[in-house]
């Protein structure tokens, strides 16, 4: 056979593969209106394991990568998954013609929640500065007036606590919360809401705008207060498969300054260090390695994230000053193991290092 004929049985087998993904997918749907109908939970681990371990098998039979085809499925589960879990938030309808205002909701994670909750069939307003005013739409918040069932802040964090102060004056009948990824900015606005006898609690999603299934991501729940808002926020997302943990507003930025604050710093450090370091980036990548590679993936997308928001969730933080001297001082120490010849200090570093992250298994 020519190259050519060649590539058309390629494309051809290409065609077969996809319309086979229809079918699946066709398939899916009709699962998942069962598990509806069943009262079943959505995510079946053991099944997904016996499809993957089956696929696995059949790969190694045919003389297939099993790691390939495990990647294939894998990728298959998530979206079935994905699909069933929004079919669900729409079957069950939590919104019921409600009314939700969600200011910011023209940013990444304002146009989030602003989908959400309007799959779940709330009649949702959004009032974001970036918008012209119309139907549904105000440019200005104050416009909107608050006689809301639900009313989301999801605004910069500086801006939020101005906004929550104001909501406590207004007294909004229906449920408040912000998503801040810090909390210290916004107690102030919170306990003013709660003073004022507002139903108000506080979120913070740990996840991104891209996000389609919540299924092994986390929404972190802080009550500020009324247990009333805190179940009625909890509540909104039942249909989902996201895991909710409850935590206290100090807990929250004390531990966020380590998961958020330390990682994003690692990773700005990184990519500073190369680029100041002279090095022409196409020849670092031309003779990378898995580790690398790796690294440079994450700080690639911390790279091209919002600068001003990462600042936010490093100074606006009470706590963040703690992890950034350990990672300097790490830093110092690695450096001085290594400038002194001090191999046994190095693998001792390791290992307690190596001994800590065993904790996390």
């Amino acid at each position: 056979m020519s190259l050519e004929n060649l590539r058309d049985a390629l494309s051809n087998i290409d065609r077969q593969i996809i319309d086979l993904i229809a079918d699946r997918e066709r398939i899916v749907g009709d699962i998942g209106r069962n598990k509806l109908s069943q009262g079943t939970a959505t995510r079946d681990y053991a099944r997904e394991k016996d499809v993957v371990d089956k696929g696995r098998a059949q790969a190694s039979e045919l003389g297939v990568d099993p790691e390939l085809a495990e990647n294939i499925l894998t990728t298959l589960i998530r979206s079935s998954l994905a699909s069933q879990e929004r079919d669900r938030v729409i079957a069950e309808g939590k919104g019921d013609g409600r009314q939700v205002l969600v200011i910011g909701g023209a940013g990444k994670m304002g146009n989030w929640f602003a989908e959400f909750f309007t799959s779940q069939g709330f009649q949702t307003t959004i009032a974001d500065s970036s918008v012209e005013d119309g139907p549904g739409r105000f440019r200005n918040w104050t416009d909107a007036g608050v006689d809301y069932d639900v009313i989301v802040v999801a605004t910069p964090l500086a801006v939020s606590g101005r906004i929550l102060a104001q909501l406590a004056v207004l007294k909004p009948p229906g449920v408040v919360f912000d998503i801040g990824s810090l909390k210290t900015p916004l107690i102030d606005g919170l306990r003013e809401l709660r003073s004022a006898g507002c139903k108000v609690t506080s979120l913070h999603p740990m996840y991104g705008p891209d996000t389609r299934l919540l299924s092994g991501r986390h929404l972190i729940v802080c009550d500020a207060g009324s247990t009333e808002a805190t179940a009625a926020a909890k509540e909104l997302f039942a249909a989902t498969m996201v895991e909710q943990l409850d935590m206290g507003l100090d807990d929250h930025d004390r531990l966020i300054a380590y998961v958020l604050g330390l990682s994003h710093a690692l990773n700005i450090a990184f990519f500073t260090a190369l680029a100041e370091s002279g090095e022409a980036a196409p020849k670092l990548a031309r003779m990378s390695s898995t580790t690398f590679d790796s690294q440079l993936l994450v700080s690639g997308a911390v790279a091209h994230d919002n600068p001003h928001m990462y600042f936010e969730i490093q100074h606006l933080n009470k706590f963040g000053l703690r992890p950034l001297d350990a990672l300097a001082d790490a830093a110092k120490r690695i450096r001085e193991l290594v400038a002194s010849g001090d191999e046994q200090g190095f693998v001792d570093l390791m290992q307690k290092g190596r001994d800590y992250l065993a904790l996390r298994a």
